[in-house]
């Protein structure tokens, strides 16, 4: 999307969404804007295989060529949960994490224990729930993985959190009815090939480099996910919300038909207590730069859409983002 397209875009969606966003931001803010932002961020990102690094990577590199004198590196994690809590525990000052995770966080809800301070930069880009089966294996839905083993990646990462509700909706017990193992992406994808799992779940942008070198050897298929969608929604407030519908279409992964799964979005979250001008410029930087932040392997249409970009849900966005959205609104 061209500068002019990105801007009529971002227009239309603040339009949409009302006035009254814009207005949390106080007017005396605007003097912090005058001077570059400097300092140091790191932020925490996730597996070094992952989407979440590749984006990460890419972010870092945008934010050091527009703002210098901002010195900024990533943290690599588990994932979204373990990136929350290094927020809360001020190891870092920007997080990605998945939408339903950050929402159960701002709220308080499990796996937290209390309400965790958040502020949002920025809905960034779809994540697709994938769940991987050998290409022969006679598994077709996620209830036929009773009595089988499933990965479902990091401990710390939104993707376990969201694997374990999945095989609840399906009527699956984590543990009694399903063997879960929590492997790393690379470990994962060897023990898929190896035989050591039946089901690899991961969650990132399609297609992700750890299931796309399973495509020849042993060969791979996704299972549909979407039909669990009611039940994962039920009960479960803001975090079910945030879960919809996705496709990831045929030839994504090497002879896979398209199959429809779930998406959730991430966001680019940061403490409160961020200055102003610094989230002022992350947000520039987000909307200025959108083509540069597409990780090279991404089917680039769910990434980065400005339209959705103030779309972050319960969590509200940090008074420096919505100083900015106002600017470019206003270009």
């Amino acid at each position: 999307m061209t500068g002019p397209a990105r801007r009529t875009a971002l227009r239309a969606a603040l339009a949409t969404a009302g006035t009254g966003l814009l207005a949390l931001a106080p007017a005396s803010d605007a003097r912090h804007l005058d001077g570059a932002p400097a300092g140091g961020l790191r932020i925490a990102t996730g597996e070094a295989d992952g989407f979440y690094a590749a984006f990460g990577r890419l972010l870092v590199g945008q934010i050091r060529a527009d703002y210098p004198r901002l010195s900024c590196t990533e943290v690599p994690s588990e994932g979204s949960v373990a990136n929350v809590r290094l927020l809360h525990a001020r190891r870092a000052e920007l997080a990605l994490a998945l939408a339903d995770i950050a929402w159960a966080a701002h709220g308080g809800s499990p796996p937290f224990g209390r309400r965790v301070p958040l502020r949002a930069i920025g809905r960034v880009y779809e994540n697709y729930v994938q769940l991987a089966v050998r290409s022969r294996a006679r598994v077709h839905t996620v209830a036929e993985l009773a009595g089988r083993t499933v990965s479902l990646g990091a401990s710390g990462s939104g993707g376990a959190v969201l694997g374990e509700r999945l095989l609840r909706a399906a009527g699956l017990t984590p543990g009694v009815d399903v063997r879960v193992r929590h492997l790393l992406m690379p470990r994962a994808g060897r023990a898929l090939r190896a035989g050591d799992v039946d089901a690899v779940l991961v969650a990132g942008g399609v297609p992700l480099p750890v299931l796309a070198g399973l495509g020849t050897r042993p060969g791979i298929r996704l299972l549909p996910l979407a039909g669990l969608l009611p039940r994962l929604r039920a009960g479960t407030g803001a975090a079910g919300s945030g879960l919809e519908a996705v496709t990831v279409p045929a030839g994504a992964y090497r002879g896979t038909p398209e199959v429809t799964t779930i998406g959730v979005a991430n966001l680019l979250l940061c403490r409160p207590d961020l200055p102003v001008p610094t989230a002022a410029a992350l947000t520039h930087v987000l909307v200025r730069r959108a083509a540069q932040l597409v990780p090279t392997t991404a089917l680039g249409t769910q990434f980065l859409d400005v339209r959705s970009l103030i779309s972050t849900g319960p969590v509200p966005l940090h008074p420096g983002a919505i100083r900015a959205y106002r600017e470019l609104h206003d270009d």
